[in-house]
């Protein structure tokens, strides 16, 4: 089953929705180790993104013109850190799916990977820094792993999100080390970072596609 324009059309409202309904959480997140706009960031990006690939002509866009409008549209919404990482991360799914018109279950994996790789490379951040990148990176490990050994998409989606929620729980643990919650110290530790957070929101709107777009 080829993964087309509008099923990546559909995944970006998909994913516009999910951030929408967790904004306010995120925003709860934010406002214990930030300045509490972390919700509304995403939510500002994920709907600005969402809308602009819906505009796209599906029989005339291929799949590396949705992530690049994506990339664009949430990088004019989101001035804050999380904008030009998202950004970053739809362009490099945009040249890992190389104007193909339509995706195989390889090239999305390989989308997804190059998106959480994007997002390490343009943060300059490490597992255990307690950002995004916790739940980012883990994520497409377990995921290009199972891939590896010849696990079926949705499952290897499957893991890649719980993999995602596992990183997602250990920032609570850790202090961080970049952007405003690395001023505050310890005082960090026993809160999950909000970029974490989303990311698993993202991540599990991606899992879910994978699952269903056969109906």
């Amino acid at each position: 089953m080829m993964i087309a324009t509008k099923d990546l059309q559909h995944l970006f409202a998909q994913i516009a929705e999910d951030i929408s309904a967790q904004r306010d959480h995120l925003c709860e997140l934010d406002g214990a180790i930030g300045d509490g706009d972390h919700g509304l960031a995403m939510d500002a990006g994920c709907e600005a993104a969402a809308k602009a690939v819906g505009a796209l002509d599906s029989a005339q866009a291929a799949p590396t013109a949705v992530f690049n409008t994506a990339a664009k549209a949430f990088l004019n919404a989101v001035g804050a850190s999380s904008g030009p990482l998202y950004a970053t991360a739809f362009m490099r799914a945009g040249a890992a799916a190389k104007d193909r018109l339509e995706l195989t279950d390889d090239d999305f994996l390989r989308a997804f990977a190059a998106m959480a790789q994007g997002i390490q490379e343009r943060g300059k951040a490490e597992p255990g820094e307690k950002t995004m990148v916790d739940a980012w990176k883990p994520a497409a490990d377990a995921a290009l792993e199972a891939w590896q050994s010849g696990t079926p998409l949705p499952q290897c989606f499957e893991m890649a999100e719980r993999s995602a929620r596992q990183g997602c729980e250990a920032t609570r643990d850790m202090t961080a080390a970049k952007g405003r919650a690395s001023r505050l110290g310890d005082r960090v530790i026993g809160h999950i970072d909000p970029g974490a957070a989303s990311a698993v929101v993202i991540i599990t709107a991606m899992a879910k596609f994978t699952r269903h777009r056969d109906g």
